[in-house]
Parts: C-alpha cells; structure tokens; sequence
C-alpha cells in the first residue's frame, strides 16, 4: 500500500470553507483518479502533550490510499490528475505552503 499525502500548512480566512470546498468539491474530481482505493481527509483536533514539541500547523492533509507505487504513478499521469490541479485554482483563499509526498506503509499493530 502506498498513500500519498497533500498537506496544506498554513492559514484560510474560513478553515471550514476550505475544507467544506475540497470534502464537496475537490474530493469528487480525487474520486476519478484511476486506482485510488480510499481518501482520508485529517484536519486538526485539539490536543496537549505536556513535553515540548513543534506543531505541525496543518490546515488540512489529504491522504489518497494506492495499491502500489505504479498505480499512484498512474494516478498521476491521468488525466484526472490534470483536472485536480485545475481546480486548485478555485480552492477558497489559502496562504501557506503545500506539498506532496508519496510513502509506503507497514502496518506495525
């Protein structure tokens, strides 16, 4: 299995817009992405670690779920891929960075 992860770290004047916009939106252009077996969408939660970490500042990570390298790399060849990026244009205003990254998973427990 091997999932690959949009993050968008930084701020939206309406985090539940942006977010409302790519769950609605965004996720049914993912949806036609030849291979993808599942999206999961994280976005904060409250919590509190009493020792010292550095938050990650996330407004919202999306997760596609893959079957292999090769199926993403398909995924990202399609032509629905073309159209996801598209629509980034339309996304309610977010500053910040995004980035990509693809890992392999080993389910430990």
């Amino acid at each position: 299995m091997v999932s690959y992860f949009v993050r968008y770290r930084g701020t939206a004047r309406d985090p539940d817009g942006f977010a409302a916009y790519y769950e609605a939106r965004h996720a049914e252009l993912l949806r036609k992405f030849p291979g993808i077996r599942s999206l999961v969408l994280h976005r904060p939660a409250p919590w509190h670690d009493p020792f010292p970490v550095n938050p990650a500042g996330s407004l919202l990570l999306a997760q596609m779920v893959f079957d292999s390298a090769d199926a993403l790399d398909a995924a990202l060849r399609s032509e629905a891929r073309r159209a996801a990026r598209e629509d980034f244009a339309r996304f309610p205003p977010f500053a910040g960075e995004v980035t990509h990254e693809a890992l392999a998973a080993k389910v430990v427990f």
